[in-house]
């Protein structure tokens, strides 16, 4: 019995089933590819973006960093200022009541100058004893009060001229003072603490007269 021989159709069956293999491998292959190209694509833009969200976000936190600096020297400027009108309100306060008793004081000044007026005039008439004695006495009591109460007499005759607590009212030589220096006072100044509250009036020495 003799074997049948396949014929050329048959014998190219599988060649041609084995080249739509490899045709389908191939574009299996090319299909991979593309999507593996495709999914780098994808992931180099997602690395991109985030990228870009990473340098937005240190941007920011940076912008955030300097208004926050920037708050801070607003908080210490406010502090400073709130500080300085606190010393200027108490020192005002301390300033109103520490010279509360000017407007007093001021007339027991003018009281005092008509009492010492009184008085001149008893010691040149060389008459009234006792009335002069009374006014002496309320003379010192009204000085005691105000020397009490932080007001003091300014000196004068004898010292150099200050125009802070001096008015000068005549310059004339002298003998006794030498230039620039109070040589008679007509009005008593009194400083209440440290204020000048009526400057004494006085004469101020021009030096030794001039021999002509």
């Amino acid at each position: 019995m003799s074997e049948s021989k396949p014929t050329d159709d048959e014998q190219q069956e599988p060649a041609s089933g084995l080249e739509s293999a490899a045709e389908i491998v191939a574009a299996s292959v090319e299909d991979l590819a593309a999507m593996a190209g495709n999914a780098a694509g994808a992931a180099a833009e997602a690395l991109g973006a985030t990228d870009k969200e990473s340098q937005s976000a240190e941007s920011e936190l940076e912008s955030l960093r300097m208004k926050l600096t920037e708050s801070e020297k607003e908080v210490l400027r406010v502090q400073a200022d709130m500080e300085n009108f606190r010393k200027r309100t108490r020192r005002d306060t301390q300033d109103q009541i520490r010279y509360a008793a000017l407007p007093l004081v001021t007339e027991l000044i003018e009281v005092i100058d008509n009492l010492q007026r009184g008085i001149e005039s008893a010691e040149a008439g060389q008459s009234g004893d006792g009335l002069l004695e009374g006014v002496k006495m309320v003379a010192q009591q009204l000085n005691d009060l105000l020397t009490a109460n932080g007001c003091e007499k300014i000196n004068a005759v004898g010292q150099a001229f200050d125009p802070n607590c001096h008015e000068a009212i005549q310059m004339q030589p002298s003998d006794e003072f030498e230039a620039n220096t109070v040589s008679m006072e007509t009005r008593t100044g009194y400083r209440l603490h440290e204020r000048v509250i009526r400057p004494a009036q006085v004469f101020v020495s021009t030096g030794p007269k001039s021999e002509s």
